[in-house]
């Protein structure tokens, strides 16, 4: 796949739409590259101008700051600030929750003003601006459940553009019974995704994944990477791999659509 960077597009004069923050999770997680993949076929095929950043993106500083660490994160901020605004970039696109919120609420009062969009809300762009269509295809009548993302719903209220983008996928969209403002954690964030549990009766991530299996989805829809690993081996936890996938939401629509 031809994916285009800053570099290369600031050599040729040009200055991309969007840049398409990749985040480490989905530059060097094998399963959240599946999400990155997908996300760049939709891009590719709405014919979106964008670039990424490549071998000059490094990590946005939230594992840090959330473990503790604010002078490292710090670092790491000033770091990506400062490539960031040596291209002159005015709007982010990621398909992380952790990166976005970072990004788009931490990064200005370090001199980073960005337009910041998580993948769910570009995607619902490209779409009301018919850009990309969504079929149903292969997942048509499927039970979809969504899981709320932390960062991306009660950090930041987006709540609906997610669920949009499913129902377009002619799905039946079942809500868990925490949802939204109300939506557990999947276990991952705050840099738990990083260390063993501590003690306790029950893992977060199977308490989340029972609740999923209870509304008998075929498919729990993501929208962020960390969420994803937690899901799947909450899944694999209660040996539930051959009955119901996990898959993020540009997965979603990058296979309904055979991209």
């Amino acid at each position: 796949m031809k994916v285009p960077t800053m570099a290369e597009m600031m050599a040729e004069g040009k200055t991309p739409e969007v840049l398409f923050w990749v985040g480490c999770a989905g530059s060097f997680d094998d399963r959240a590259k599946k999400i990155t993949k997908a996300f760049v076929k939709i891009l590719n095929e709405a014919k979106v101008e964008y670039a990424v950043l490549g071998t000059e993106e490094s990590c946005s500083g939230d594992p840090a700051k959330r473990a503790g660490n604010e002078f490292l994160f710090q670092m790491q901020a000033m770091t990506n600030i400062e490539v960031l605004n040596a291209y002159e970039v005015k709007k982010i696109v990621t398909a992380c929750p952790h990166c976005y919120n970072t990004i788009k609420n931490e990064y200005p009062e370090l001199g980073g003003d960005y337009e910041v969009m998580h993948h769910t809300q570009f995607l619902k762009t490209l779409l009301d601006e018919g850009k990309i269509t969504i079929e149903g295809g292969k997942y048509s009548g499927k039970r979809i459940t969504f899981h709320d993302p932390c960062y991306l719903g009660r950090a930041n209220n987006i709540y609906e553009a997610p669920r949009e983008l499913i129902r377009k996928l002619e799905v039946e969209l079942i809500e868990m019974k925490r949802c939204k403002s109300n939506g557990l954690c999947c276990g991952a964030g705050g840099a738990q995704m990083f260390k063993d549990s501590e003690k306790g009766d029950k893992e977060i991530f199977v308490e989340r994944t029972e609740e999923a299996i209870e509304v008998e989805p075929h498919i729990i829809a993501t929208g962020c990477p960390f969420c994803n690993t937690m899901m799947t081996d909450g899944v694999k936890n209660k040996e539930k791999e051959e009955e119901i996938k996990v898959l993020d939401i540009a997965e979603l629509i990058a296979n309904a659509n055979d991209l």
